[in-house]
């Protein structure tokens, strides 16, 4: 499948800002509509699941369904996303997500005590996340110009926290009012809505190689190809791991609907609080780097932030106060805001269009891993020793990794300008060979 050729677009359209940008507008609005769905579909689905088995090994699986069918198929997302067009193949994996919230609102009318058949759509949610993910993370930069990128990556950060702040409280609220049918419903349609917004975005700044007649490279080999340049290349290494252990050890998330109904006795419409709690930091944080981006000692900075996250979420840990809880979600969020800005920059300027999906599979692969294979190691350990000592050694784990990923990548540590990481990493020496 080829995928059109570059477009020239002129000077001013390269020139525009981020939020004055129709293409830029309509994109994030598409995405903000798309998680917006998935934020509250996790909500609901993790307390009712929680609420059927009264199990945390449950929302252990919760995690683990949607994981296996990601990890399964990124590869060939990975190359489906650098060969076809990213829009179209985004716009395929909505509706298929779209799908799912149909099967579960399905479920929840039939009043279903079984949960095997939630986790079965989970699976099938997951094959759409593993498509979704790369061709999303790769088509911002063919939307907006590179001399606005940094800026556009911040602003839609922001913009993503925004909905991640809404999403739970309501999806806590339509669960209350009306339980899973009224909120699977809503999740379905904002995804329909999502896909046909993003069907109208023009893609002006595309750069893949389209499939030569003599290319008889495999799916295998072209991936092998990107992992050759991601393991070359420090800065994309060594960001996409930190992301990957720091989260998967010491993420608190999956824990949120233990605290809520054992530790702080808030209910639905306080889980739905706490998840948005950390978003509110995320936006906050958000606003401040759209206005005022961080270009300067940008690597240490990242180690900080998510050193912040560690010790926040530590404190949570250790919290049975609900102000307490929300106030140390909200500075967990707010590192976590930093470092996503700088690991999605550090990873787009280092990284040459042509193997942005490739890069970004595996990026997701490890943010999947990070996230879903997170909530399994949540969920077991507090099945094991409790949800408290559970979400404490967690913390302490990610204090470690920052340590120890601060003495293997040296080069990732003293990175200072983001423009620098294409240069560090020889981004730019490849993208012309």
């Amino acid at each position: 499948m080829s995928s059109p050729a570059p477009v020239s677009p002129p000077a001013a359209v390269a020139s525009v800002a981020p939020l004055r940008d129709r293409a830029f507008v309509s994109f994030v609005l598409a995405r903000m509509l798309a998680m917006f769905a998935q934020q509250m579909q996790a909500v609901v689905v993790a307390w009712q699941v929680y609420d059927i088995t009264r199990d945390p090994l449950s929302l252990a699986y919760v995690g683990l369904a949607q994981f296996i069918p990601m990890a399964s198929l990124l590869i060939p997302a990975g190359d489906l996303s650098d060969r076809m067009s990213r829009k179209r193949l985004l716009t395929i994996s909505w509706l298929l997500a779209s799908i799912c919230s149909g099967l579960l609102w399905l479920l929840a009318g039939s009043g279903t005590r079984d949960v095997h058949w939630i986790y079965a759509v989970l699976v099938l949610f997951g094959c759409s996340r593993a498509f979704s993910g790369p061709a999303l993370q790769s088509l911002l930069p063919q939307i907006v110009a590179r001399e606005q990128l940094a800026k556009a990556l911040a602003t839609n950060s922001m913009l993503m926290r925004i909905s991640a702040i809404a999403a739970p409280v309501l999806g806590g609220l339509l669960y209350a009012l009306g339980g899973g049918v009224l909120t699977y419903a809503a999740c379905g349609i904002s995804l329909v809505l999502g896909a046909a917004l993003l069907n109208q975005v023009p893609v002006r700044f595309a750069n893949i190689k389209a499939p030569s007649a003599d290319d008889s490279s495999t799916m295998w080999q072209r991936f092998a190809e990107g992992l050759h340049f991601m393991r070359t290349r420090p800065i994309i290494l060594g960001t996409i791991s930190l992301d990957l252990f720091a989260v998967l050890l010491g993420g608190v998330v999956a824990l949120l609907p233990v605290y809520a109904h054992e530790v702080l006795k808030v209910g639905p419409q306080g889980l739905g609080l706490l998840r948005s709690s950390m978003a509110a930091g995320e936006v906050c944080m958000g606003l401040w780097l759209a206005s005022r981006p961080i270009n300067h000692r940008v690597g240490k900075v990242m180690f900080g932030a998510v050193a912040v996250f560690g010790l926040a979420n530590l404190v949570f840990a250790l919290s049975n106060w609900f102000a307490l809880s929300m106030l140390a979600l909200a500075i967990a969020g707010a590192a976590d805001m930093v470092s996503v800005y700088i690991r999605g920059a550090l990873v787009q300027f280092s990284t040459p269009d042509h193997m942005r999906g490739r890069v970004n599979a595996v990026n997701m692969l490890f943010i999947g891993s990070s996230n879903e294979l997170g909530e399994f190691r949540a969920g077991s350990s507090a099945s094991w020793f409790g949800a408290v000592p559970a979400a404490v050694l967690g913390s302490l784990c990610t204090l470690g990794v920052v340590g120890g990923w601060m003495t293997l990548f040296k080069p990732l540590r003293d990175v200072d300008r983001l423009e620098d990481a294409a240069r560090v990493s020889g981004a730019d020496t490849m993208a012309q060979n």
